[in-house]
């Protein structure tokens, strides 16, 4: 009993000296937005909300695969500020209702340059000051963007541009639209748009004064939606506009300025989205250099930005059937890049934010119930039906073998099998079970990566299956896994085409990356050696024999690593290379850990440890290839906690030297989880709750009371 007392004493103390650390200390001070927006990052630095819907910020064009985000550091003109976009993305979307304030007599070409010394960013905060010394402020609630511009007189002008819009392959996004200027201070409508998806938005804008002139300027040639130009007499210069969106209605968009912003207080919301940032960016708390925090919680920032809860405040949402539906919990989540995401971003959640994994799993599954099949990639609610692979999957029982409980299980598999038997856009089921892969000469494009992907996603079907005692299921979906060992070449040593008589793709040269845009091919984005290790996801052993055992498998993990590449395409993913290694996208993202099963597992650590010093910088320039919605940061944090879950489904992670002495990670503040390291790269040491861990596993059961009430919701 005296041994007892102490002890408690000091975990009380402990605990008590934690809370009371993060609650001193501002992490938002930490997060670069500029990271990532100069090259091929294709982040952006405007406000935003975790998990929001509107993230505003400014323009500087409207098109081409460097501006996907609307943003490129170095570009010297603003168009104006949209209310909408995606992060770290390849092609471009949103974008919508651009707003740009004006001080001369121009009617048209509204793009203006700036001080770069006046931008700034920080979490739910921008500001700006363009050349014709209009300051530009912008912040966010989580479905109303919030500008405030400060003129340099009295009379002042505004643009209102709904044709607007992130454009990719198109000269004309809106279809149709309709505005109604309900009295001098309101404006509402909405438009129908077609670009990456076909897509509703419904608008109110409020401006903290009443324009006193509107001039609805012409049309140009394809346009269907209007620009106004508002002249405004300003009491002290300043001028606040309200924009609040909705998938639903007009009326929804009202309800939701309503309920989250009824006031003007500029510096009440610029606090408000300080105060919640910090609320999840210090779940994780890291001891480390000031520039290591940069990178690091300006990844975490990244990673929270996405999916977007596209739910109204009522609950309500429109479906990918155009209909109106309401949401469990008032949570419907969009913005999936599951292609990427499915790799690190939702294991991750699973370990800082449990109390959303149930609203993406519950979106997942609603998403099936109405339009046949699960998401593979969604905007605003709907498909854009981009990359392949039905990787809604992995998520789905990553969060059932996880122990998380908020969703219907049965209902879940039912649609995760439904997908994967029924043929639908880029899954052939019938043509892949006839030949056990996909011909080349049967598709258009991508038919081994095809094959590989959906290989991932039948073993995660088969151990759900399995875990939940629906034997045939898992049989079948076992056996499906194993198709990619029908496309093993034991003279070339890769996974390589095949056509539908059984003959290889000839010429074949495994370093050319290949895209369905760029170079069509066997490949997505990559090259054979890049999509050889996707197997290892989930089946390293039946890697490994196909190799002819370890010693092969380190061979050719060794090869990969340093065999050169020539001409890389950065299109093509082909950027942040080591070897044949491209960590600017995702096909690479787990090969560095899959040492951890050859003859030299210490290389796990020395390659994490490079990867994170020469690729992640706390620059503009600071990422190398797309974030893809928060992937490449997920990869980073991930790295820094020393962990990684190459299969993404059965709660095993990869073991690797931590990138900082101490991490805590702090979710359910009663038992917050502390790792350390210790030792060198030769001879790691990984500390876990004061425990020395020698295994290169750590399972998700070490770590689970972090999600506190994430598994009962």
């Amino acid at each position: 009993m005296n041994k007892i007392i102490p002890l408690c004493f000091f975990w009380l103390l402990n605990v008590t000296c934690l809370a009371q650390v993060k609650q001193a200390t501002d992490y938002t001070r930490f997060v670069n937005t500029f990271i990532g927006t100069e090259g091929t990052g294709h982040t952006f630095p405007g406000p935003s909300m975790p998990f929001g819907l509107v993230q505003p910020g400014p323009d500087n064009r409207d098109n081409g695969w460097d501006y996907t985000s609307g943003y490129q550091y170095k570009d010297s003109l603003i168009m104006g500020f949209s209310q909408t976009r995606a992060n770290g993305t390849g092609i471009s979307e949103l974008g919508d209702i651009l707003l740009q304030p004006v001080t001369d007599e121009r009617t048209d070409d509204f793009a203006i340059s700036y001080r770069k010394e006046t931008e700034k960013a920080s979490p739910g905060y921008y500001t700006v000051e363009l050349k014709n010394k209009v300051k530009t402020e912008l912040t966010a609630t989580e479905r109303v963007a919030f500008h405030q511009y400060t003129y340099p007189d009295h009379k002042a002008k505004l643009l209102i541009d709904l044709q607007h819009g992130l454009r990719f392959l198109t000269d004309s996004l809106v279809l149709e639209s309709n505005v109604q200027v309900e009295n001098n201070s309101r404006l509402s409508g909405w438009c129908h748009t077609q670009n990456w998806v076909n897509r509703k938005y419904y608008f109110t804008i409020e401006f903290s004064l009443p324009f006193t002139t509107i001039l609805e300027l012409p049309k140009k040639a394809k346009e269907n939606a209007s620009r106004f130009l508002l002249g405004f007499m300003l009491k002290d210069k300043r001028l606040k506009v309200k924009i609040a969106l909705s998938t639903v209605s007009v009326e929804g968009a009202k309800e939701n300025l309503k309920t989250e912003l009824p006031h003007w207080k500029f510096n009440t919301i610029v606090s408000l989205a300080k105060k919640t940032w910090n609320k999840y960016l210090s779940r994780i708390v890291i001891e480390a250099p000031v520039k290591q925090k940069t990178i690091f919680y300006s990844c975490l920032y990244r990673l929270l930005l996405q999916p977007s809860n596209i739910c109204d405040t009522d609950g309500q949402y429109r479906g990918p059937d155009d209909k109106i539906h309401t949401a469990l919990n008032k949570e419907y989540y969009s913005t999936l890049s599951l292609w990427d995401s499915y790799r690190a971003a939702h294991p991750l959640y699973t370990l800082i934010v449990p109390e959303r994994v149930n609203g993406f799993v519950n979106t997942l599954v609603e998403h099936a119930k109405t339009a046949g099949f699960l998401p593979i990639w969604t905007v605003w609610g709907q498909d854009n039906y981009c990359m392949i692979g039905n990787h809604a999957i992995p998520v789905i029982a990553d969060a059932y073998l996880k122990g998380f409980t908020g969703f219907d299980a049965e209902e879940a598999l039912t649609q995760m099998v439904r997908s994967s038997r029924e043929n639908h856009i880029n899954s052939n089921w019938t043509l892949l079970n006839q030949y056990g892969y996909y011909p080349f000469d049967s598709l258009d494009n991508e038919a081994v990566s095809r094959t590989l992907e959906h290989g991932v996603d039948d073993y995660c079907i088969a151990l759900m299956a399995e875990k939940m005692g629906k034997k045939d299921i898992a049989a079948e979906f076992y056996k499906r896994s194993a198709y990619y060992k029908n496309l093993y070449d034991p003279v070339t040593r890769q996974l390589r085409g095949k056509d539908s008589r059984g003959n290889w793709r000839t010429p074949f040269d495994p370093l050319m990356a290949t895209s369905p845009m760029n170079n069509p091919g066997d490949y997505t984005e990559a090259n054979a050696w890049q999509y050889f290790w996707t197997p290892a996801q989930f089946d390293v052993k039946g890697l490994t024999a196909l190799l002819g055992g370890k010693k092969q498998f380190t061979s050719q993990l060794d090869s990969f690593f340093n065999i050169k590449s020539l001409n890389p395409n950065k299109h093509l993913g082909q950027e942040a290379m080591i070897g044949q290694y491209a960590h600017g996208n995702e096909p690479s993202h787990h090969v560095a850990w899959l040492y951890a099963w050859s003859d030299k597992p210490e290389l796990t650590s020395r390659l994490i440890t490079r990867i994170c010093n020469e690729f992640y910088t706390d620059k503009p320039t600071g990422m190398i290839g797309n974030d893809d919605c928060g992937q490449m940061s997920a990869w980073y944090i991930f790295a820094t906690l020393g962990l990684y879950p190459v299969n993404p489904a059965n709660g095993l992670f990869i073991r690797s030297l931590p990138q900082c002495n101490k991490i805590v990670l702090d979710i359910n503040e009663s038992a917050p989880v502390v790792i350390r390291r210790s030792g060198t790269l030769k001879q790691p040491e990984y500390w876990l709750n004061n425990t020395l861990i020698k295994e290169n596993f750590i399972p998700f059961s070490a770590l689970r009371r972090l999600a506190g009430n994430g598994y009962s919701r």
